[in-house]
């Protein structure tokens, strides 16, 4: 599309976008969105983040984060797509356009899109990691392992560029696959096939986990608070972990908003998937704890908790074979869902500003971020002691994958959450608005626009300023 051609889509709900190009509606609207929230982040990184931080008391402080933060940010980002119809960077262009705003506000768009591909990049390895333990659990590798071999694996894994570049290949091979199929014919179709495997899986290992003799500690450890073990840094963990469980400030849910019929309610869409977003982290939770507590193993094993911890379990368990195969399959699902979502607000900009088939695009956009991928894959080994930004303190003896991510959780996206809501709470015209929320001006627009204008942005720059000092 040309640029005249986005100040038309912008001033029409559906213009610019054909059938095939559009959502069905809200159901398959909830499973993307659902499928790109739930990913990494819910079932490898939510569990051992609760139990670094104390179990039942962090999930609450979670929970409110979700309604305070995340929540207002999806609505207000998902309207911006939705009022735009093009991509983050074209949406902002088109918007600030029509509201004769300043075109500063483009940088909205600009660093979503980049934010997005730097993650991706890094993504798509540890996506690879889960490929290879569906191999290592199927074939029977965990079973009887000690902790040294479990370990011993992974660091084998780690420290062979040529395993990691192959399953780093071939996850963005899936990736590049399914965007290139188009929303309807590839994305939509992938994700009413993953989403609901996904759920079913995860039922699947909550019931074996039921079946466990310590399925009650698990429960108590995460839903019976104890606020003694709450810090100041629990709070703010868990407020920053609710603001990326959702993929907001990336570019995502307003690529995924530019394909939304007018005809549905973007808050109560909103609503549904922060709450399928919350179950499969809690559910995620149930059960894997169970597992560590059932086989005398520590719930605050940190990030290797799913690769190091869980193996061991897996291992020593009657059934091990079948439930660590479909744990880790669970887990590479999760990974491919919230990979699309990632890939597709670049594809629609160089399908937009390129004027190349979505086929072509996937492919350049894809092959682009694989091949920033490799800086991720070669800093766990050839390039584990290269620092390249070592003269920033802030950058001191980190890699380029430590960079990356550094740089993605810590500036874009907090950044360009704030941006967000302080564009639509206190920019966007209020008559606008109200036409993609289609709600009434009544207690509950006016609450919305509140936790807009004032409570979402005063809590994402306390974890900006804090990421940052």
């Amino acid at each position: 599309m040309t640029d005249t051609t986005h100040n038309a889509s912008a001033a029409s709900a559906d213009s610019g976008r054909s059938d095939n190009a559009m959502w069905s509606g809200r159901m398959a609207f909830i499973l993307a969105a659902s499928g790109s929230a739930v990913g990494l982040g819910n079932i490898w990184k939510f569990p051992y983040i609760t139990g670094e931080n104390g179990g039942a008391a962090f999930v609450l402080v979670y929970l409110l984060c979700i309604a305070l933060v995340g929540l207002p940010i999806m609505v207000a980002e998902v309207a911006l797509g939705r009022a735009g119809r093009s991509s983050p960077i074209n949406t902002m262009k088109a918007l600030t356009r029509r509201d004769s705003q300043s075109s500063k506000w483009v940088f909205i768009g600009w660093m979503g899109m980049a934010a997005s591909f730097l993650i991706l990049s890094f993504y798509s390895v540890i996506g690879g990691w889960s490929l290879a333990y569906v191999g290592n659990a199927a074939s029977g590798t965990f079973n009887g392992a000690s902790s040294e071999e479990i370990g011993a694996l992974f660091g084998g894994l780690l420290s062979s560029p040529g395993t990691l570049m192959i399953w780093h290949s071939i996850f963005m091979v899936l990736v590049i696959m399914i965007v290139a199929r188009g929303i309807s014919s590839g994305m939509e179709k992938a994700i009413n096939i993953l989403m609901p495997i996904l759920f079913f899986l995860l039922l699947v290992m909550v019931g074996y986990a039921m079946s466990t003799s310590e399925f009650g500690k698990g429960f108590d450890f995460l839903f019976k608070p104890d606020f003694s073990k709450l810090t100041t840094d629990s709070v703010l963990t868990a407020l920053g972990h609710a603001f990326f469980t959702l993929s907001l400030g990336m570019g995502v849910m307003m690529a995924y908003g530019s394909f939304l019929p007018k005809n549905v309610s973007i808050v109560k869409t909103a609503v549904t998937v922060s709450i399928v977003d919350t179950i499969v982290a809690l559910a995620a939770g149930l059960a894997i704890f169970p597992l560590v507590f059932a086989n005398g193993l520590e719930p605050t094993a940190g990030p290797g908790l799913i690769f190091q911890t869980l193996p061991l379990a897996f291992g020593k368990m009657g059934g091990g074979t079948v439930f660590g195969t479909l744990f880790f399959a669970l887990l590479l699902i999760a990974a491919v869902t919230s990979a699309i979502s990632m890939m597709e607000p670049v594809v629609e900009w160089l399908e937009e500003q390129k004027g190349i088939s979505r086929r072509a695009g996937a492919l350049i956009g894809g092959i682009s971020i694989w091949l920033l991928g490799i800086a991720t894959v070669l800093s766990f080994n050839e390039w584990a002691d290269f620092h390249p930004l070592n003269f920033l303190p802030a950058f001191e003896g980190k890699t380029f994958f430590d960079i990356f991510d550094y740089l993605t959780a810590n500036i874009m996206m907090p950044l360009g959450g704030l941006m967000i809501v302080a564009y639509v709470g206190w920019v966007m015209k209020r008559e606008t608005i109200e036409n993609e929320l289609v709600l009434d001006r009544g207690a509950l627009l006016n609450l919305l626009m509140f936790v807009m204008r004032y409570v979402a942005p005063a809590l994402v720059l306390v974890v900006f300023l804090y990421n940052l000092l």
